[in-house]
C-alpha cells in the first residue's frame, strides 16, 4: 500500500472519525473503500462534473475552430463531434464503484503494478500537473486583468498575491478532497451557470448566422481542418482520465449506465453550451485574443464579470485537477498522505506557474504545443482502460488491486503488464504518425495533406493490440 499507517489504522467505533465528510479532510488516498463508507447517487457526479467544466478554455476552443477556416455550422458540428468523447470519461468512472479504487489503481491491472508507477499513475502525473498549470495561468492573466480594471496597480508583488490567493483556494478544496468537492460543486455550477448565460445572451446578441469564412474551405483541406478541429476539442475531454475517482465512494452496486450517464453529461453538456458561445462569439470579433476581444461586445457592467467567471473556472477546474494529481503521486509510489501530496502537487503547480508568468516569455506558448501533443498519448491511455473495463466486464477485485508485493494478481511479469504496455505504446506510436499540429506533423497526417487522425487511429490501434495480446496470453480477467 502507498498510503501512511495514520490513513489504514482502523478505529475504535467510539472514536471513529468519518474518512469522507464535508468539512473534514479525506482519510483515504488510493486504498480500497470499504462499502461501510460508501454512499451517495450517481447524479451527484453531474455537478461535480460540470463544476469543473464550466471552463474559458472551452469558449477558446470554440473560437478557435472558425480561426481554422471552419463556416459556422462546420465548427458547431465539431463542438458536438469532439465533445462526444465525454462518453469515454463516463465509461472509465464506472470502474470506481466497481474497485472501490481510483483510477491510476485500477491502471495497475493493465499496466502491471510496477509498469503502472510510469505508464498509468506516471503519465497521468505528468500531463495533470501541465494542466494544473495552465489553468491556474489562465486564472491568473484574468486576475491580473480584473485588477487592472478595477484600477489595482499591476506591481510585481500584486500578481503574486493574485496568483497566492488563487493557488490557495484551490490546493485547499482540494486538500478537504471528495465529500467536500462533491457539497460544493452544486453552487459553484449554479453560480457559474448563470454568469454564463448571461454571457452566452450578450455574446448571441452580437453574433452573426450568416457568417462566411474569408476563404471558404471545399475538399481535402475542408476535411483537413475539421479532423485537426475534432482533435483539438477532443483533447479537453481525453485529458479527464480520473472519472473512477469521484464514482469510487459509490455502492458497489450502482449502476454503470447511471454511473456513465451523469459523468459524461457533466462534462459534455457544459463544454458544449461554452463551445457555442465561443463560436458565435468568433463570427463577431477576433477570437485570437478571446480575453480582450470579448470586451468588446459585453457590457461596461459585466466586463469584470466575465474575468471573475475565468478565475472562477480556473479553480473549479483545478479543484478536480489537483485533488487526482495527488492520488498519482501516491500510486506512483510516494508513500504520503493524500493531503500532503496534494499539497506537494499544489506547491510544483505553483512554481510552474510563477516561471510561467514571470520568467520564461513564451513558456506558456511552449506549453501550449506539448498539450497539442498529448492527445497522442492521452487516446491510447483511454482507449486501453475503457477496453479493460469491457473484457473484464468492470468486475475489479479493489483489495487485490492495493496489494503491491510480488504475490499480488497484478504483478504479471516482473511487475510489468506487458499487453497493456504494448497497447499503449504501439497506439501512441500510431498516433504520433498521424499527428497534425503547430509543432509536430506526423508522415501520415502529410501524406493525407494535414487531415489529423490521431484521435481516432491511436485509440483504435491500442484497444485492437490489447485485446489481442490479453487474448493471446490467456490473461483471465481478475
Amino acid at each position: 500500500m502507498t498510503t501512511s499507517r495514520e490513513e489504514t489504522t482502523p478505529k475504535s467505533p467510539a472514536t471513529a472519525v468519518p474518512v469522507d465528510a464535508f468539512g473534514r479532510v479525506e482519510a483515504r488516498g488510493i486504498e480500497f473503500v470499504p462499502a461501510a463508507e460508501r454512499g451517495g447517487n450517481p447524479r451527484e457526479l453531474f455537478a461535480v462534473w460540470a463544476a469543473s467544466n464550466i471552463a474559458y478554455i472551452y469558449v477558446v476552443l470554440g473560437g478557435t475552430l472558425l480561426l481554422l477556416g471552419l463556416s459556422l455550422w462546420q465548427a458547431l458540428a465539431v463542438v458536438v463531434v469532439g465533445n462526444a468523447f465525454w462518453l469515454g470519461v463516463g465509461l472509465l468512472a464506472v470502474s470506481g464503484p466497481a474497485a472501490g479504487t481510483p483510477g491510476v489503481v485500477v491502471m495497475r491491472s493493465m499496466f502491471g503494478i510496477r509498469g503502472n508507477r510510469v505508464f498509468g499513475a506516471g503519465l497521468s502525473w505528468t500531463i495533470a500537473i501541465s494542466y494544473e498549470a495552465i489553468n491556474l495561468s489562465f486564472g491568473s492573466l484574468a486576475g491580473f486583468a480584473l485588477a487592472e480594471h478595477l484600477g489595482a496597480s499591476l506591481t510585481t508583488p500584486t500578481k503574486l498575491l493574485i496568483l497566492g490567493v488563487i493557488a490557495t483556494l484551490t490546493f485547499t478544496i482540494s486538500i478537504y478532497g471528495h465529500a467536500t468537492i462533491v457539497r460544493l460543486s452544486p453552487i459553484f455550477t449554479a453560480v457559474l451557470v448563470l454568469c454564463c448565460v448571461l454571457l452566452g445572451a450578450f455574446v448571441f446578441g452580437h453574433a452573426d448566422a450568416g457568417y462566411v469564412p474569408a476563404q471558404p474551405l471545399s475538399g481535402a483541406p475542408m476535411w483537413s481542418a475539421v479532423l485537426v478541429g475534432v482533435a483539438i476539442v477532443a483533447s479537453a475531454p481525453l485529458s479527464w482520465t480520473v472519472g473512477a475517482d469521484y464514482a469510487r465512494y459509490l455502492p458497489e452496486g450502482t449502476s454503470p449506465k447511471a454511473v456513465l450517464a451523469w459523468t459524461a453529461l457533466g462534462g459534455f453538456v457544459p463544454a458544449v453550451a461554452l463551445g457555442v458561445i465561443g463560436v458565435a462569439a468568433g463570427t463577431s470579433v477576433d477570437m485570437t485574443d478571446p480575453q480582450t476581444s470579448l470586451g468588446e461586445i459585453l457590457p461596461g457592467w459585466f466586463y469584470p464579470v466575465f474575468l471573475a467567471v475565468i478565475v472562477a473556472g480556473s479553480i473549479t477546474t483545478n479543484v478536480l485537477t489537483t485533488y487526482s494529481s495527488g492520488l498519482c503521486l501516491q500510486a506512483i509510489g510516494v508513500r504520503l498522505r493524500r493531503s500532503r501530496s496534494v499539497l506537494i502537487d499544489g506547491v510544483i503547480g505553483g512554481a510552474i506557474t510563477y516561471y510561467a508568468l514571470f520568467v520564461a516569455d513564451d513558456f506558456l506558448a511552449t506549453l501550449s504545443r506539448y498539450l497539442e501533443l498529448t492527445v497522442a498519448v492521452l487516446g491510447p491511455l483511454v482507449a486501453v482502460y475503457a477496453t479493460d473495463i469491457v473484457l473484464r466486464r468492470n468486475r475489479y477485485d479493489g483489495p487485490a488491486l492495493t496489494d503491491e508485493s510480488p504475490s499480488s494478481p497484478h504483478w504479471y511479469t516482473s511487475g510489468f503488464g506487458l499487453p497493456g504496455i504494448a497497447a499503449l505504446l504501439l497506439g501512441v506510436v500510431s498516433a504520433g504518425l498521424c499527428v497534425s499540429t503547430t509543432s509536430w506533423q506526423g508522415p501520415v497526417a502529410a501524406a493525407l495533406g494535414g487531415a489529423d487522425l490521431s484521435v481516432l487511429v491511436g485509440p483504435a490501434v491500442a484497444a485492437i493490440v490489447y485485446t489481442v495480446l490479453v487474448r493471446a496470453t490467456s490473461r483471465a480477467p481478475r
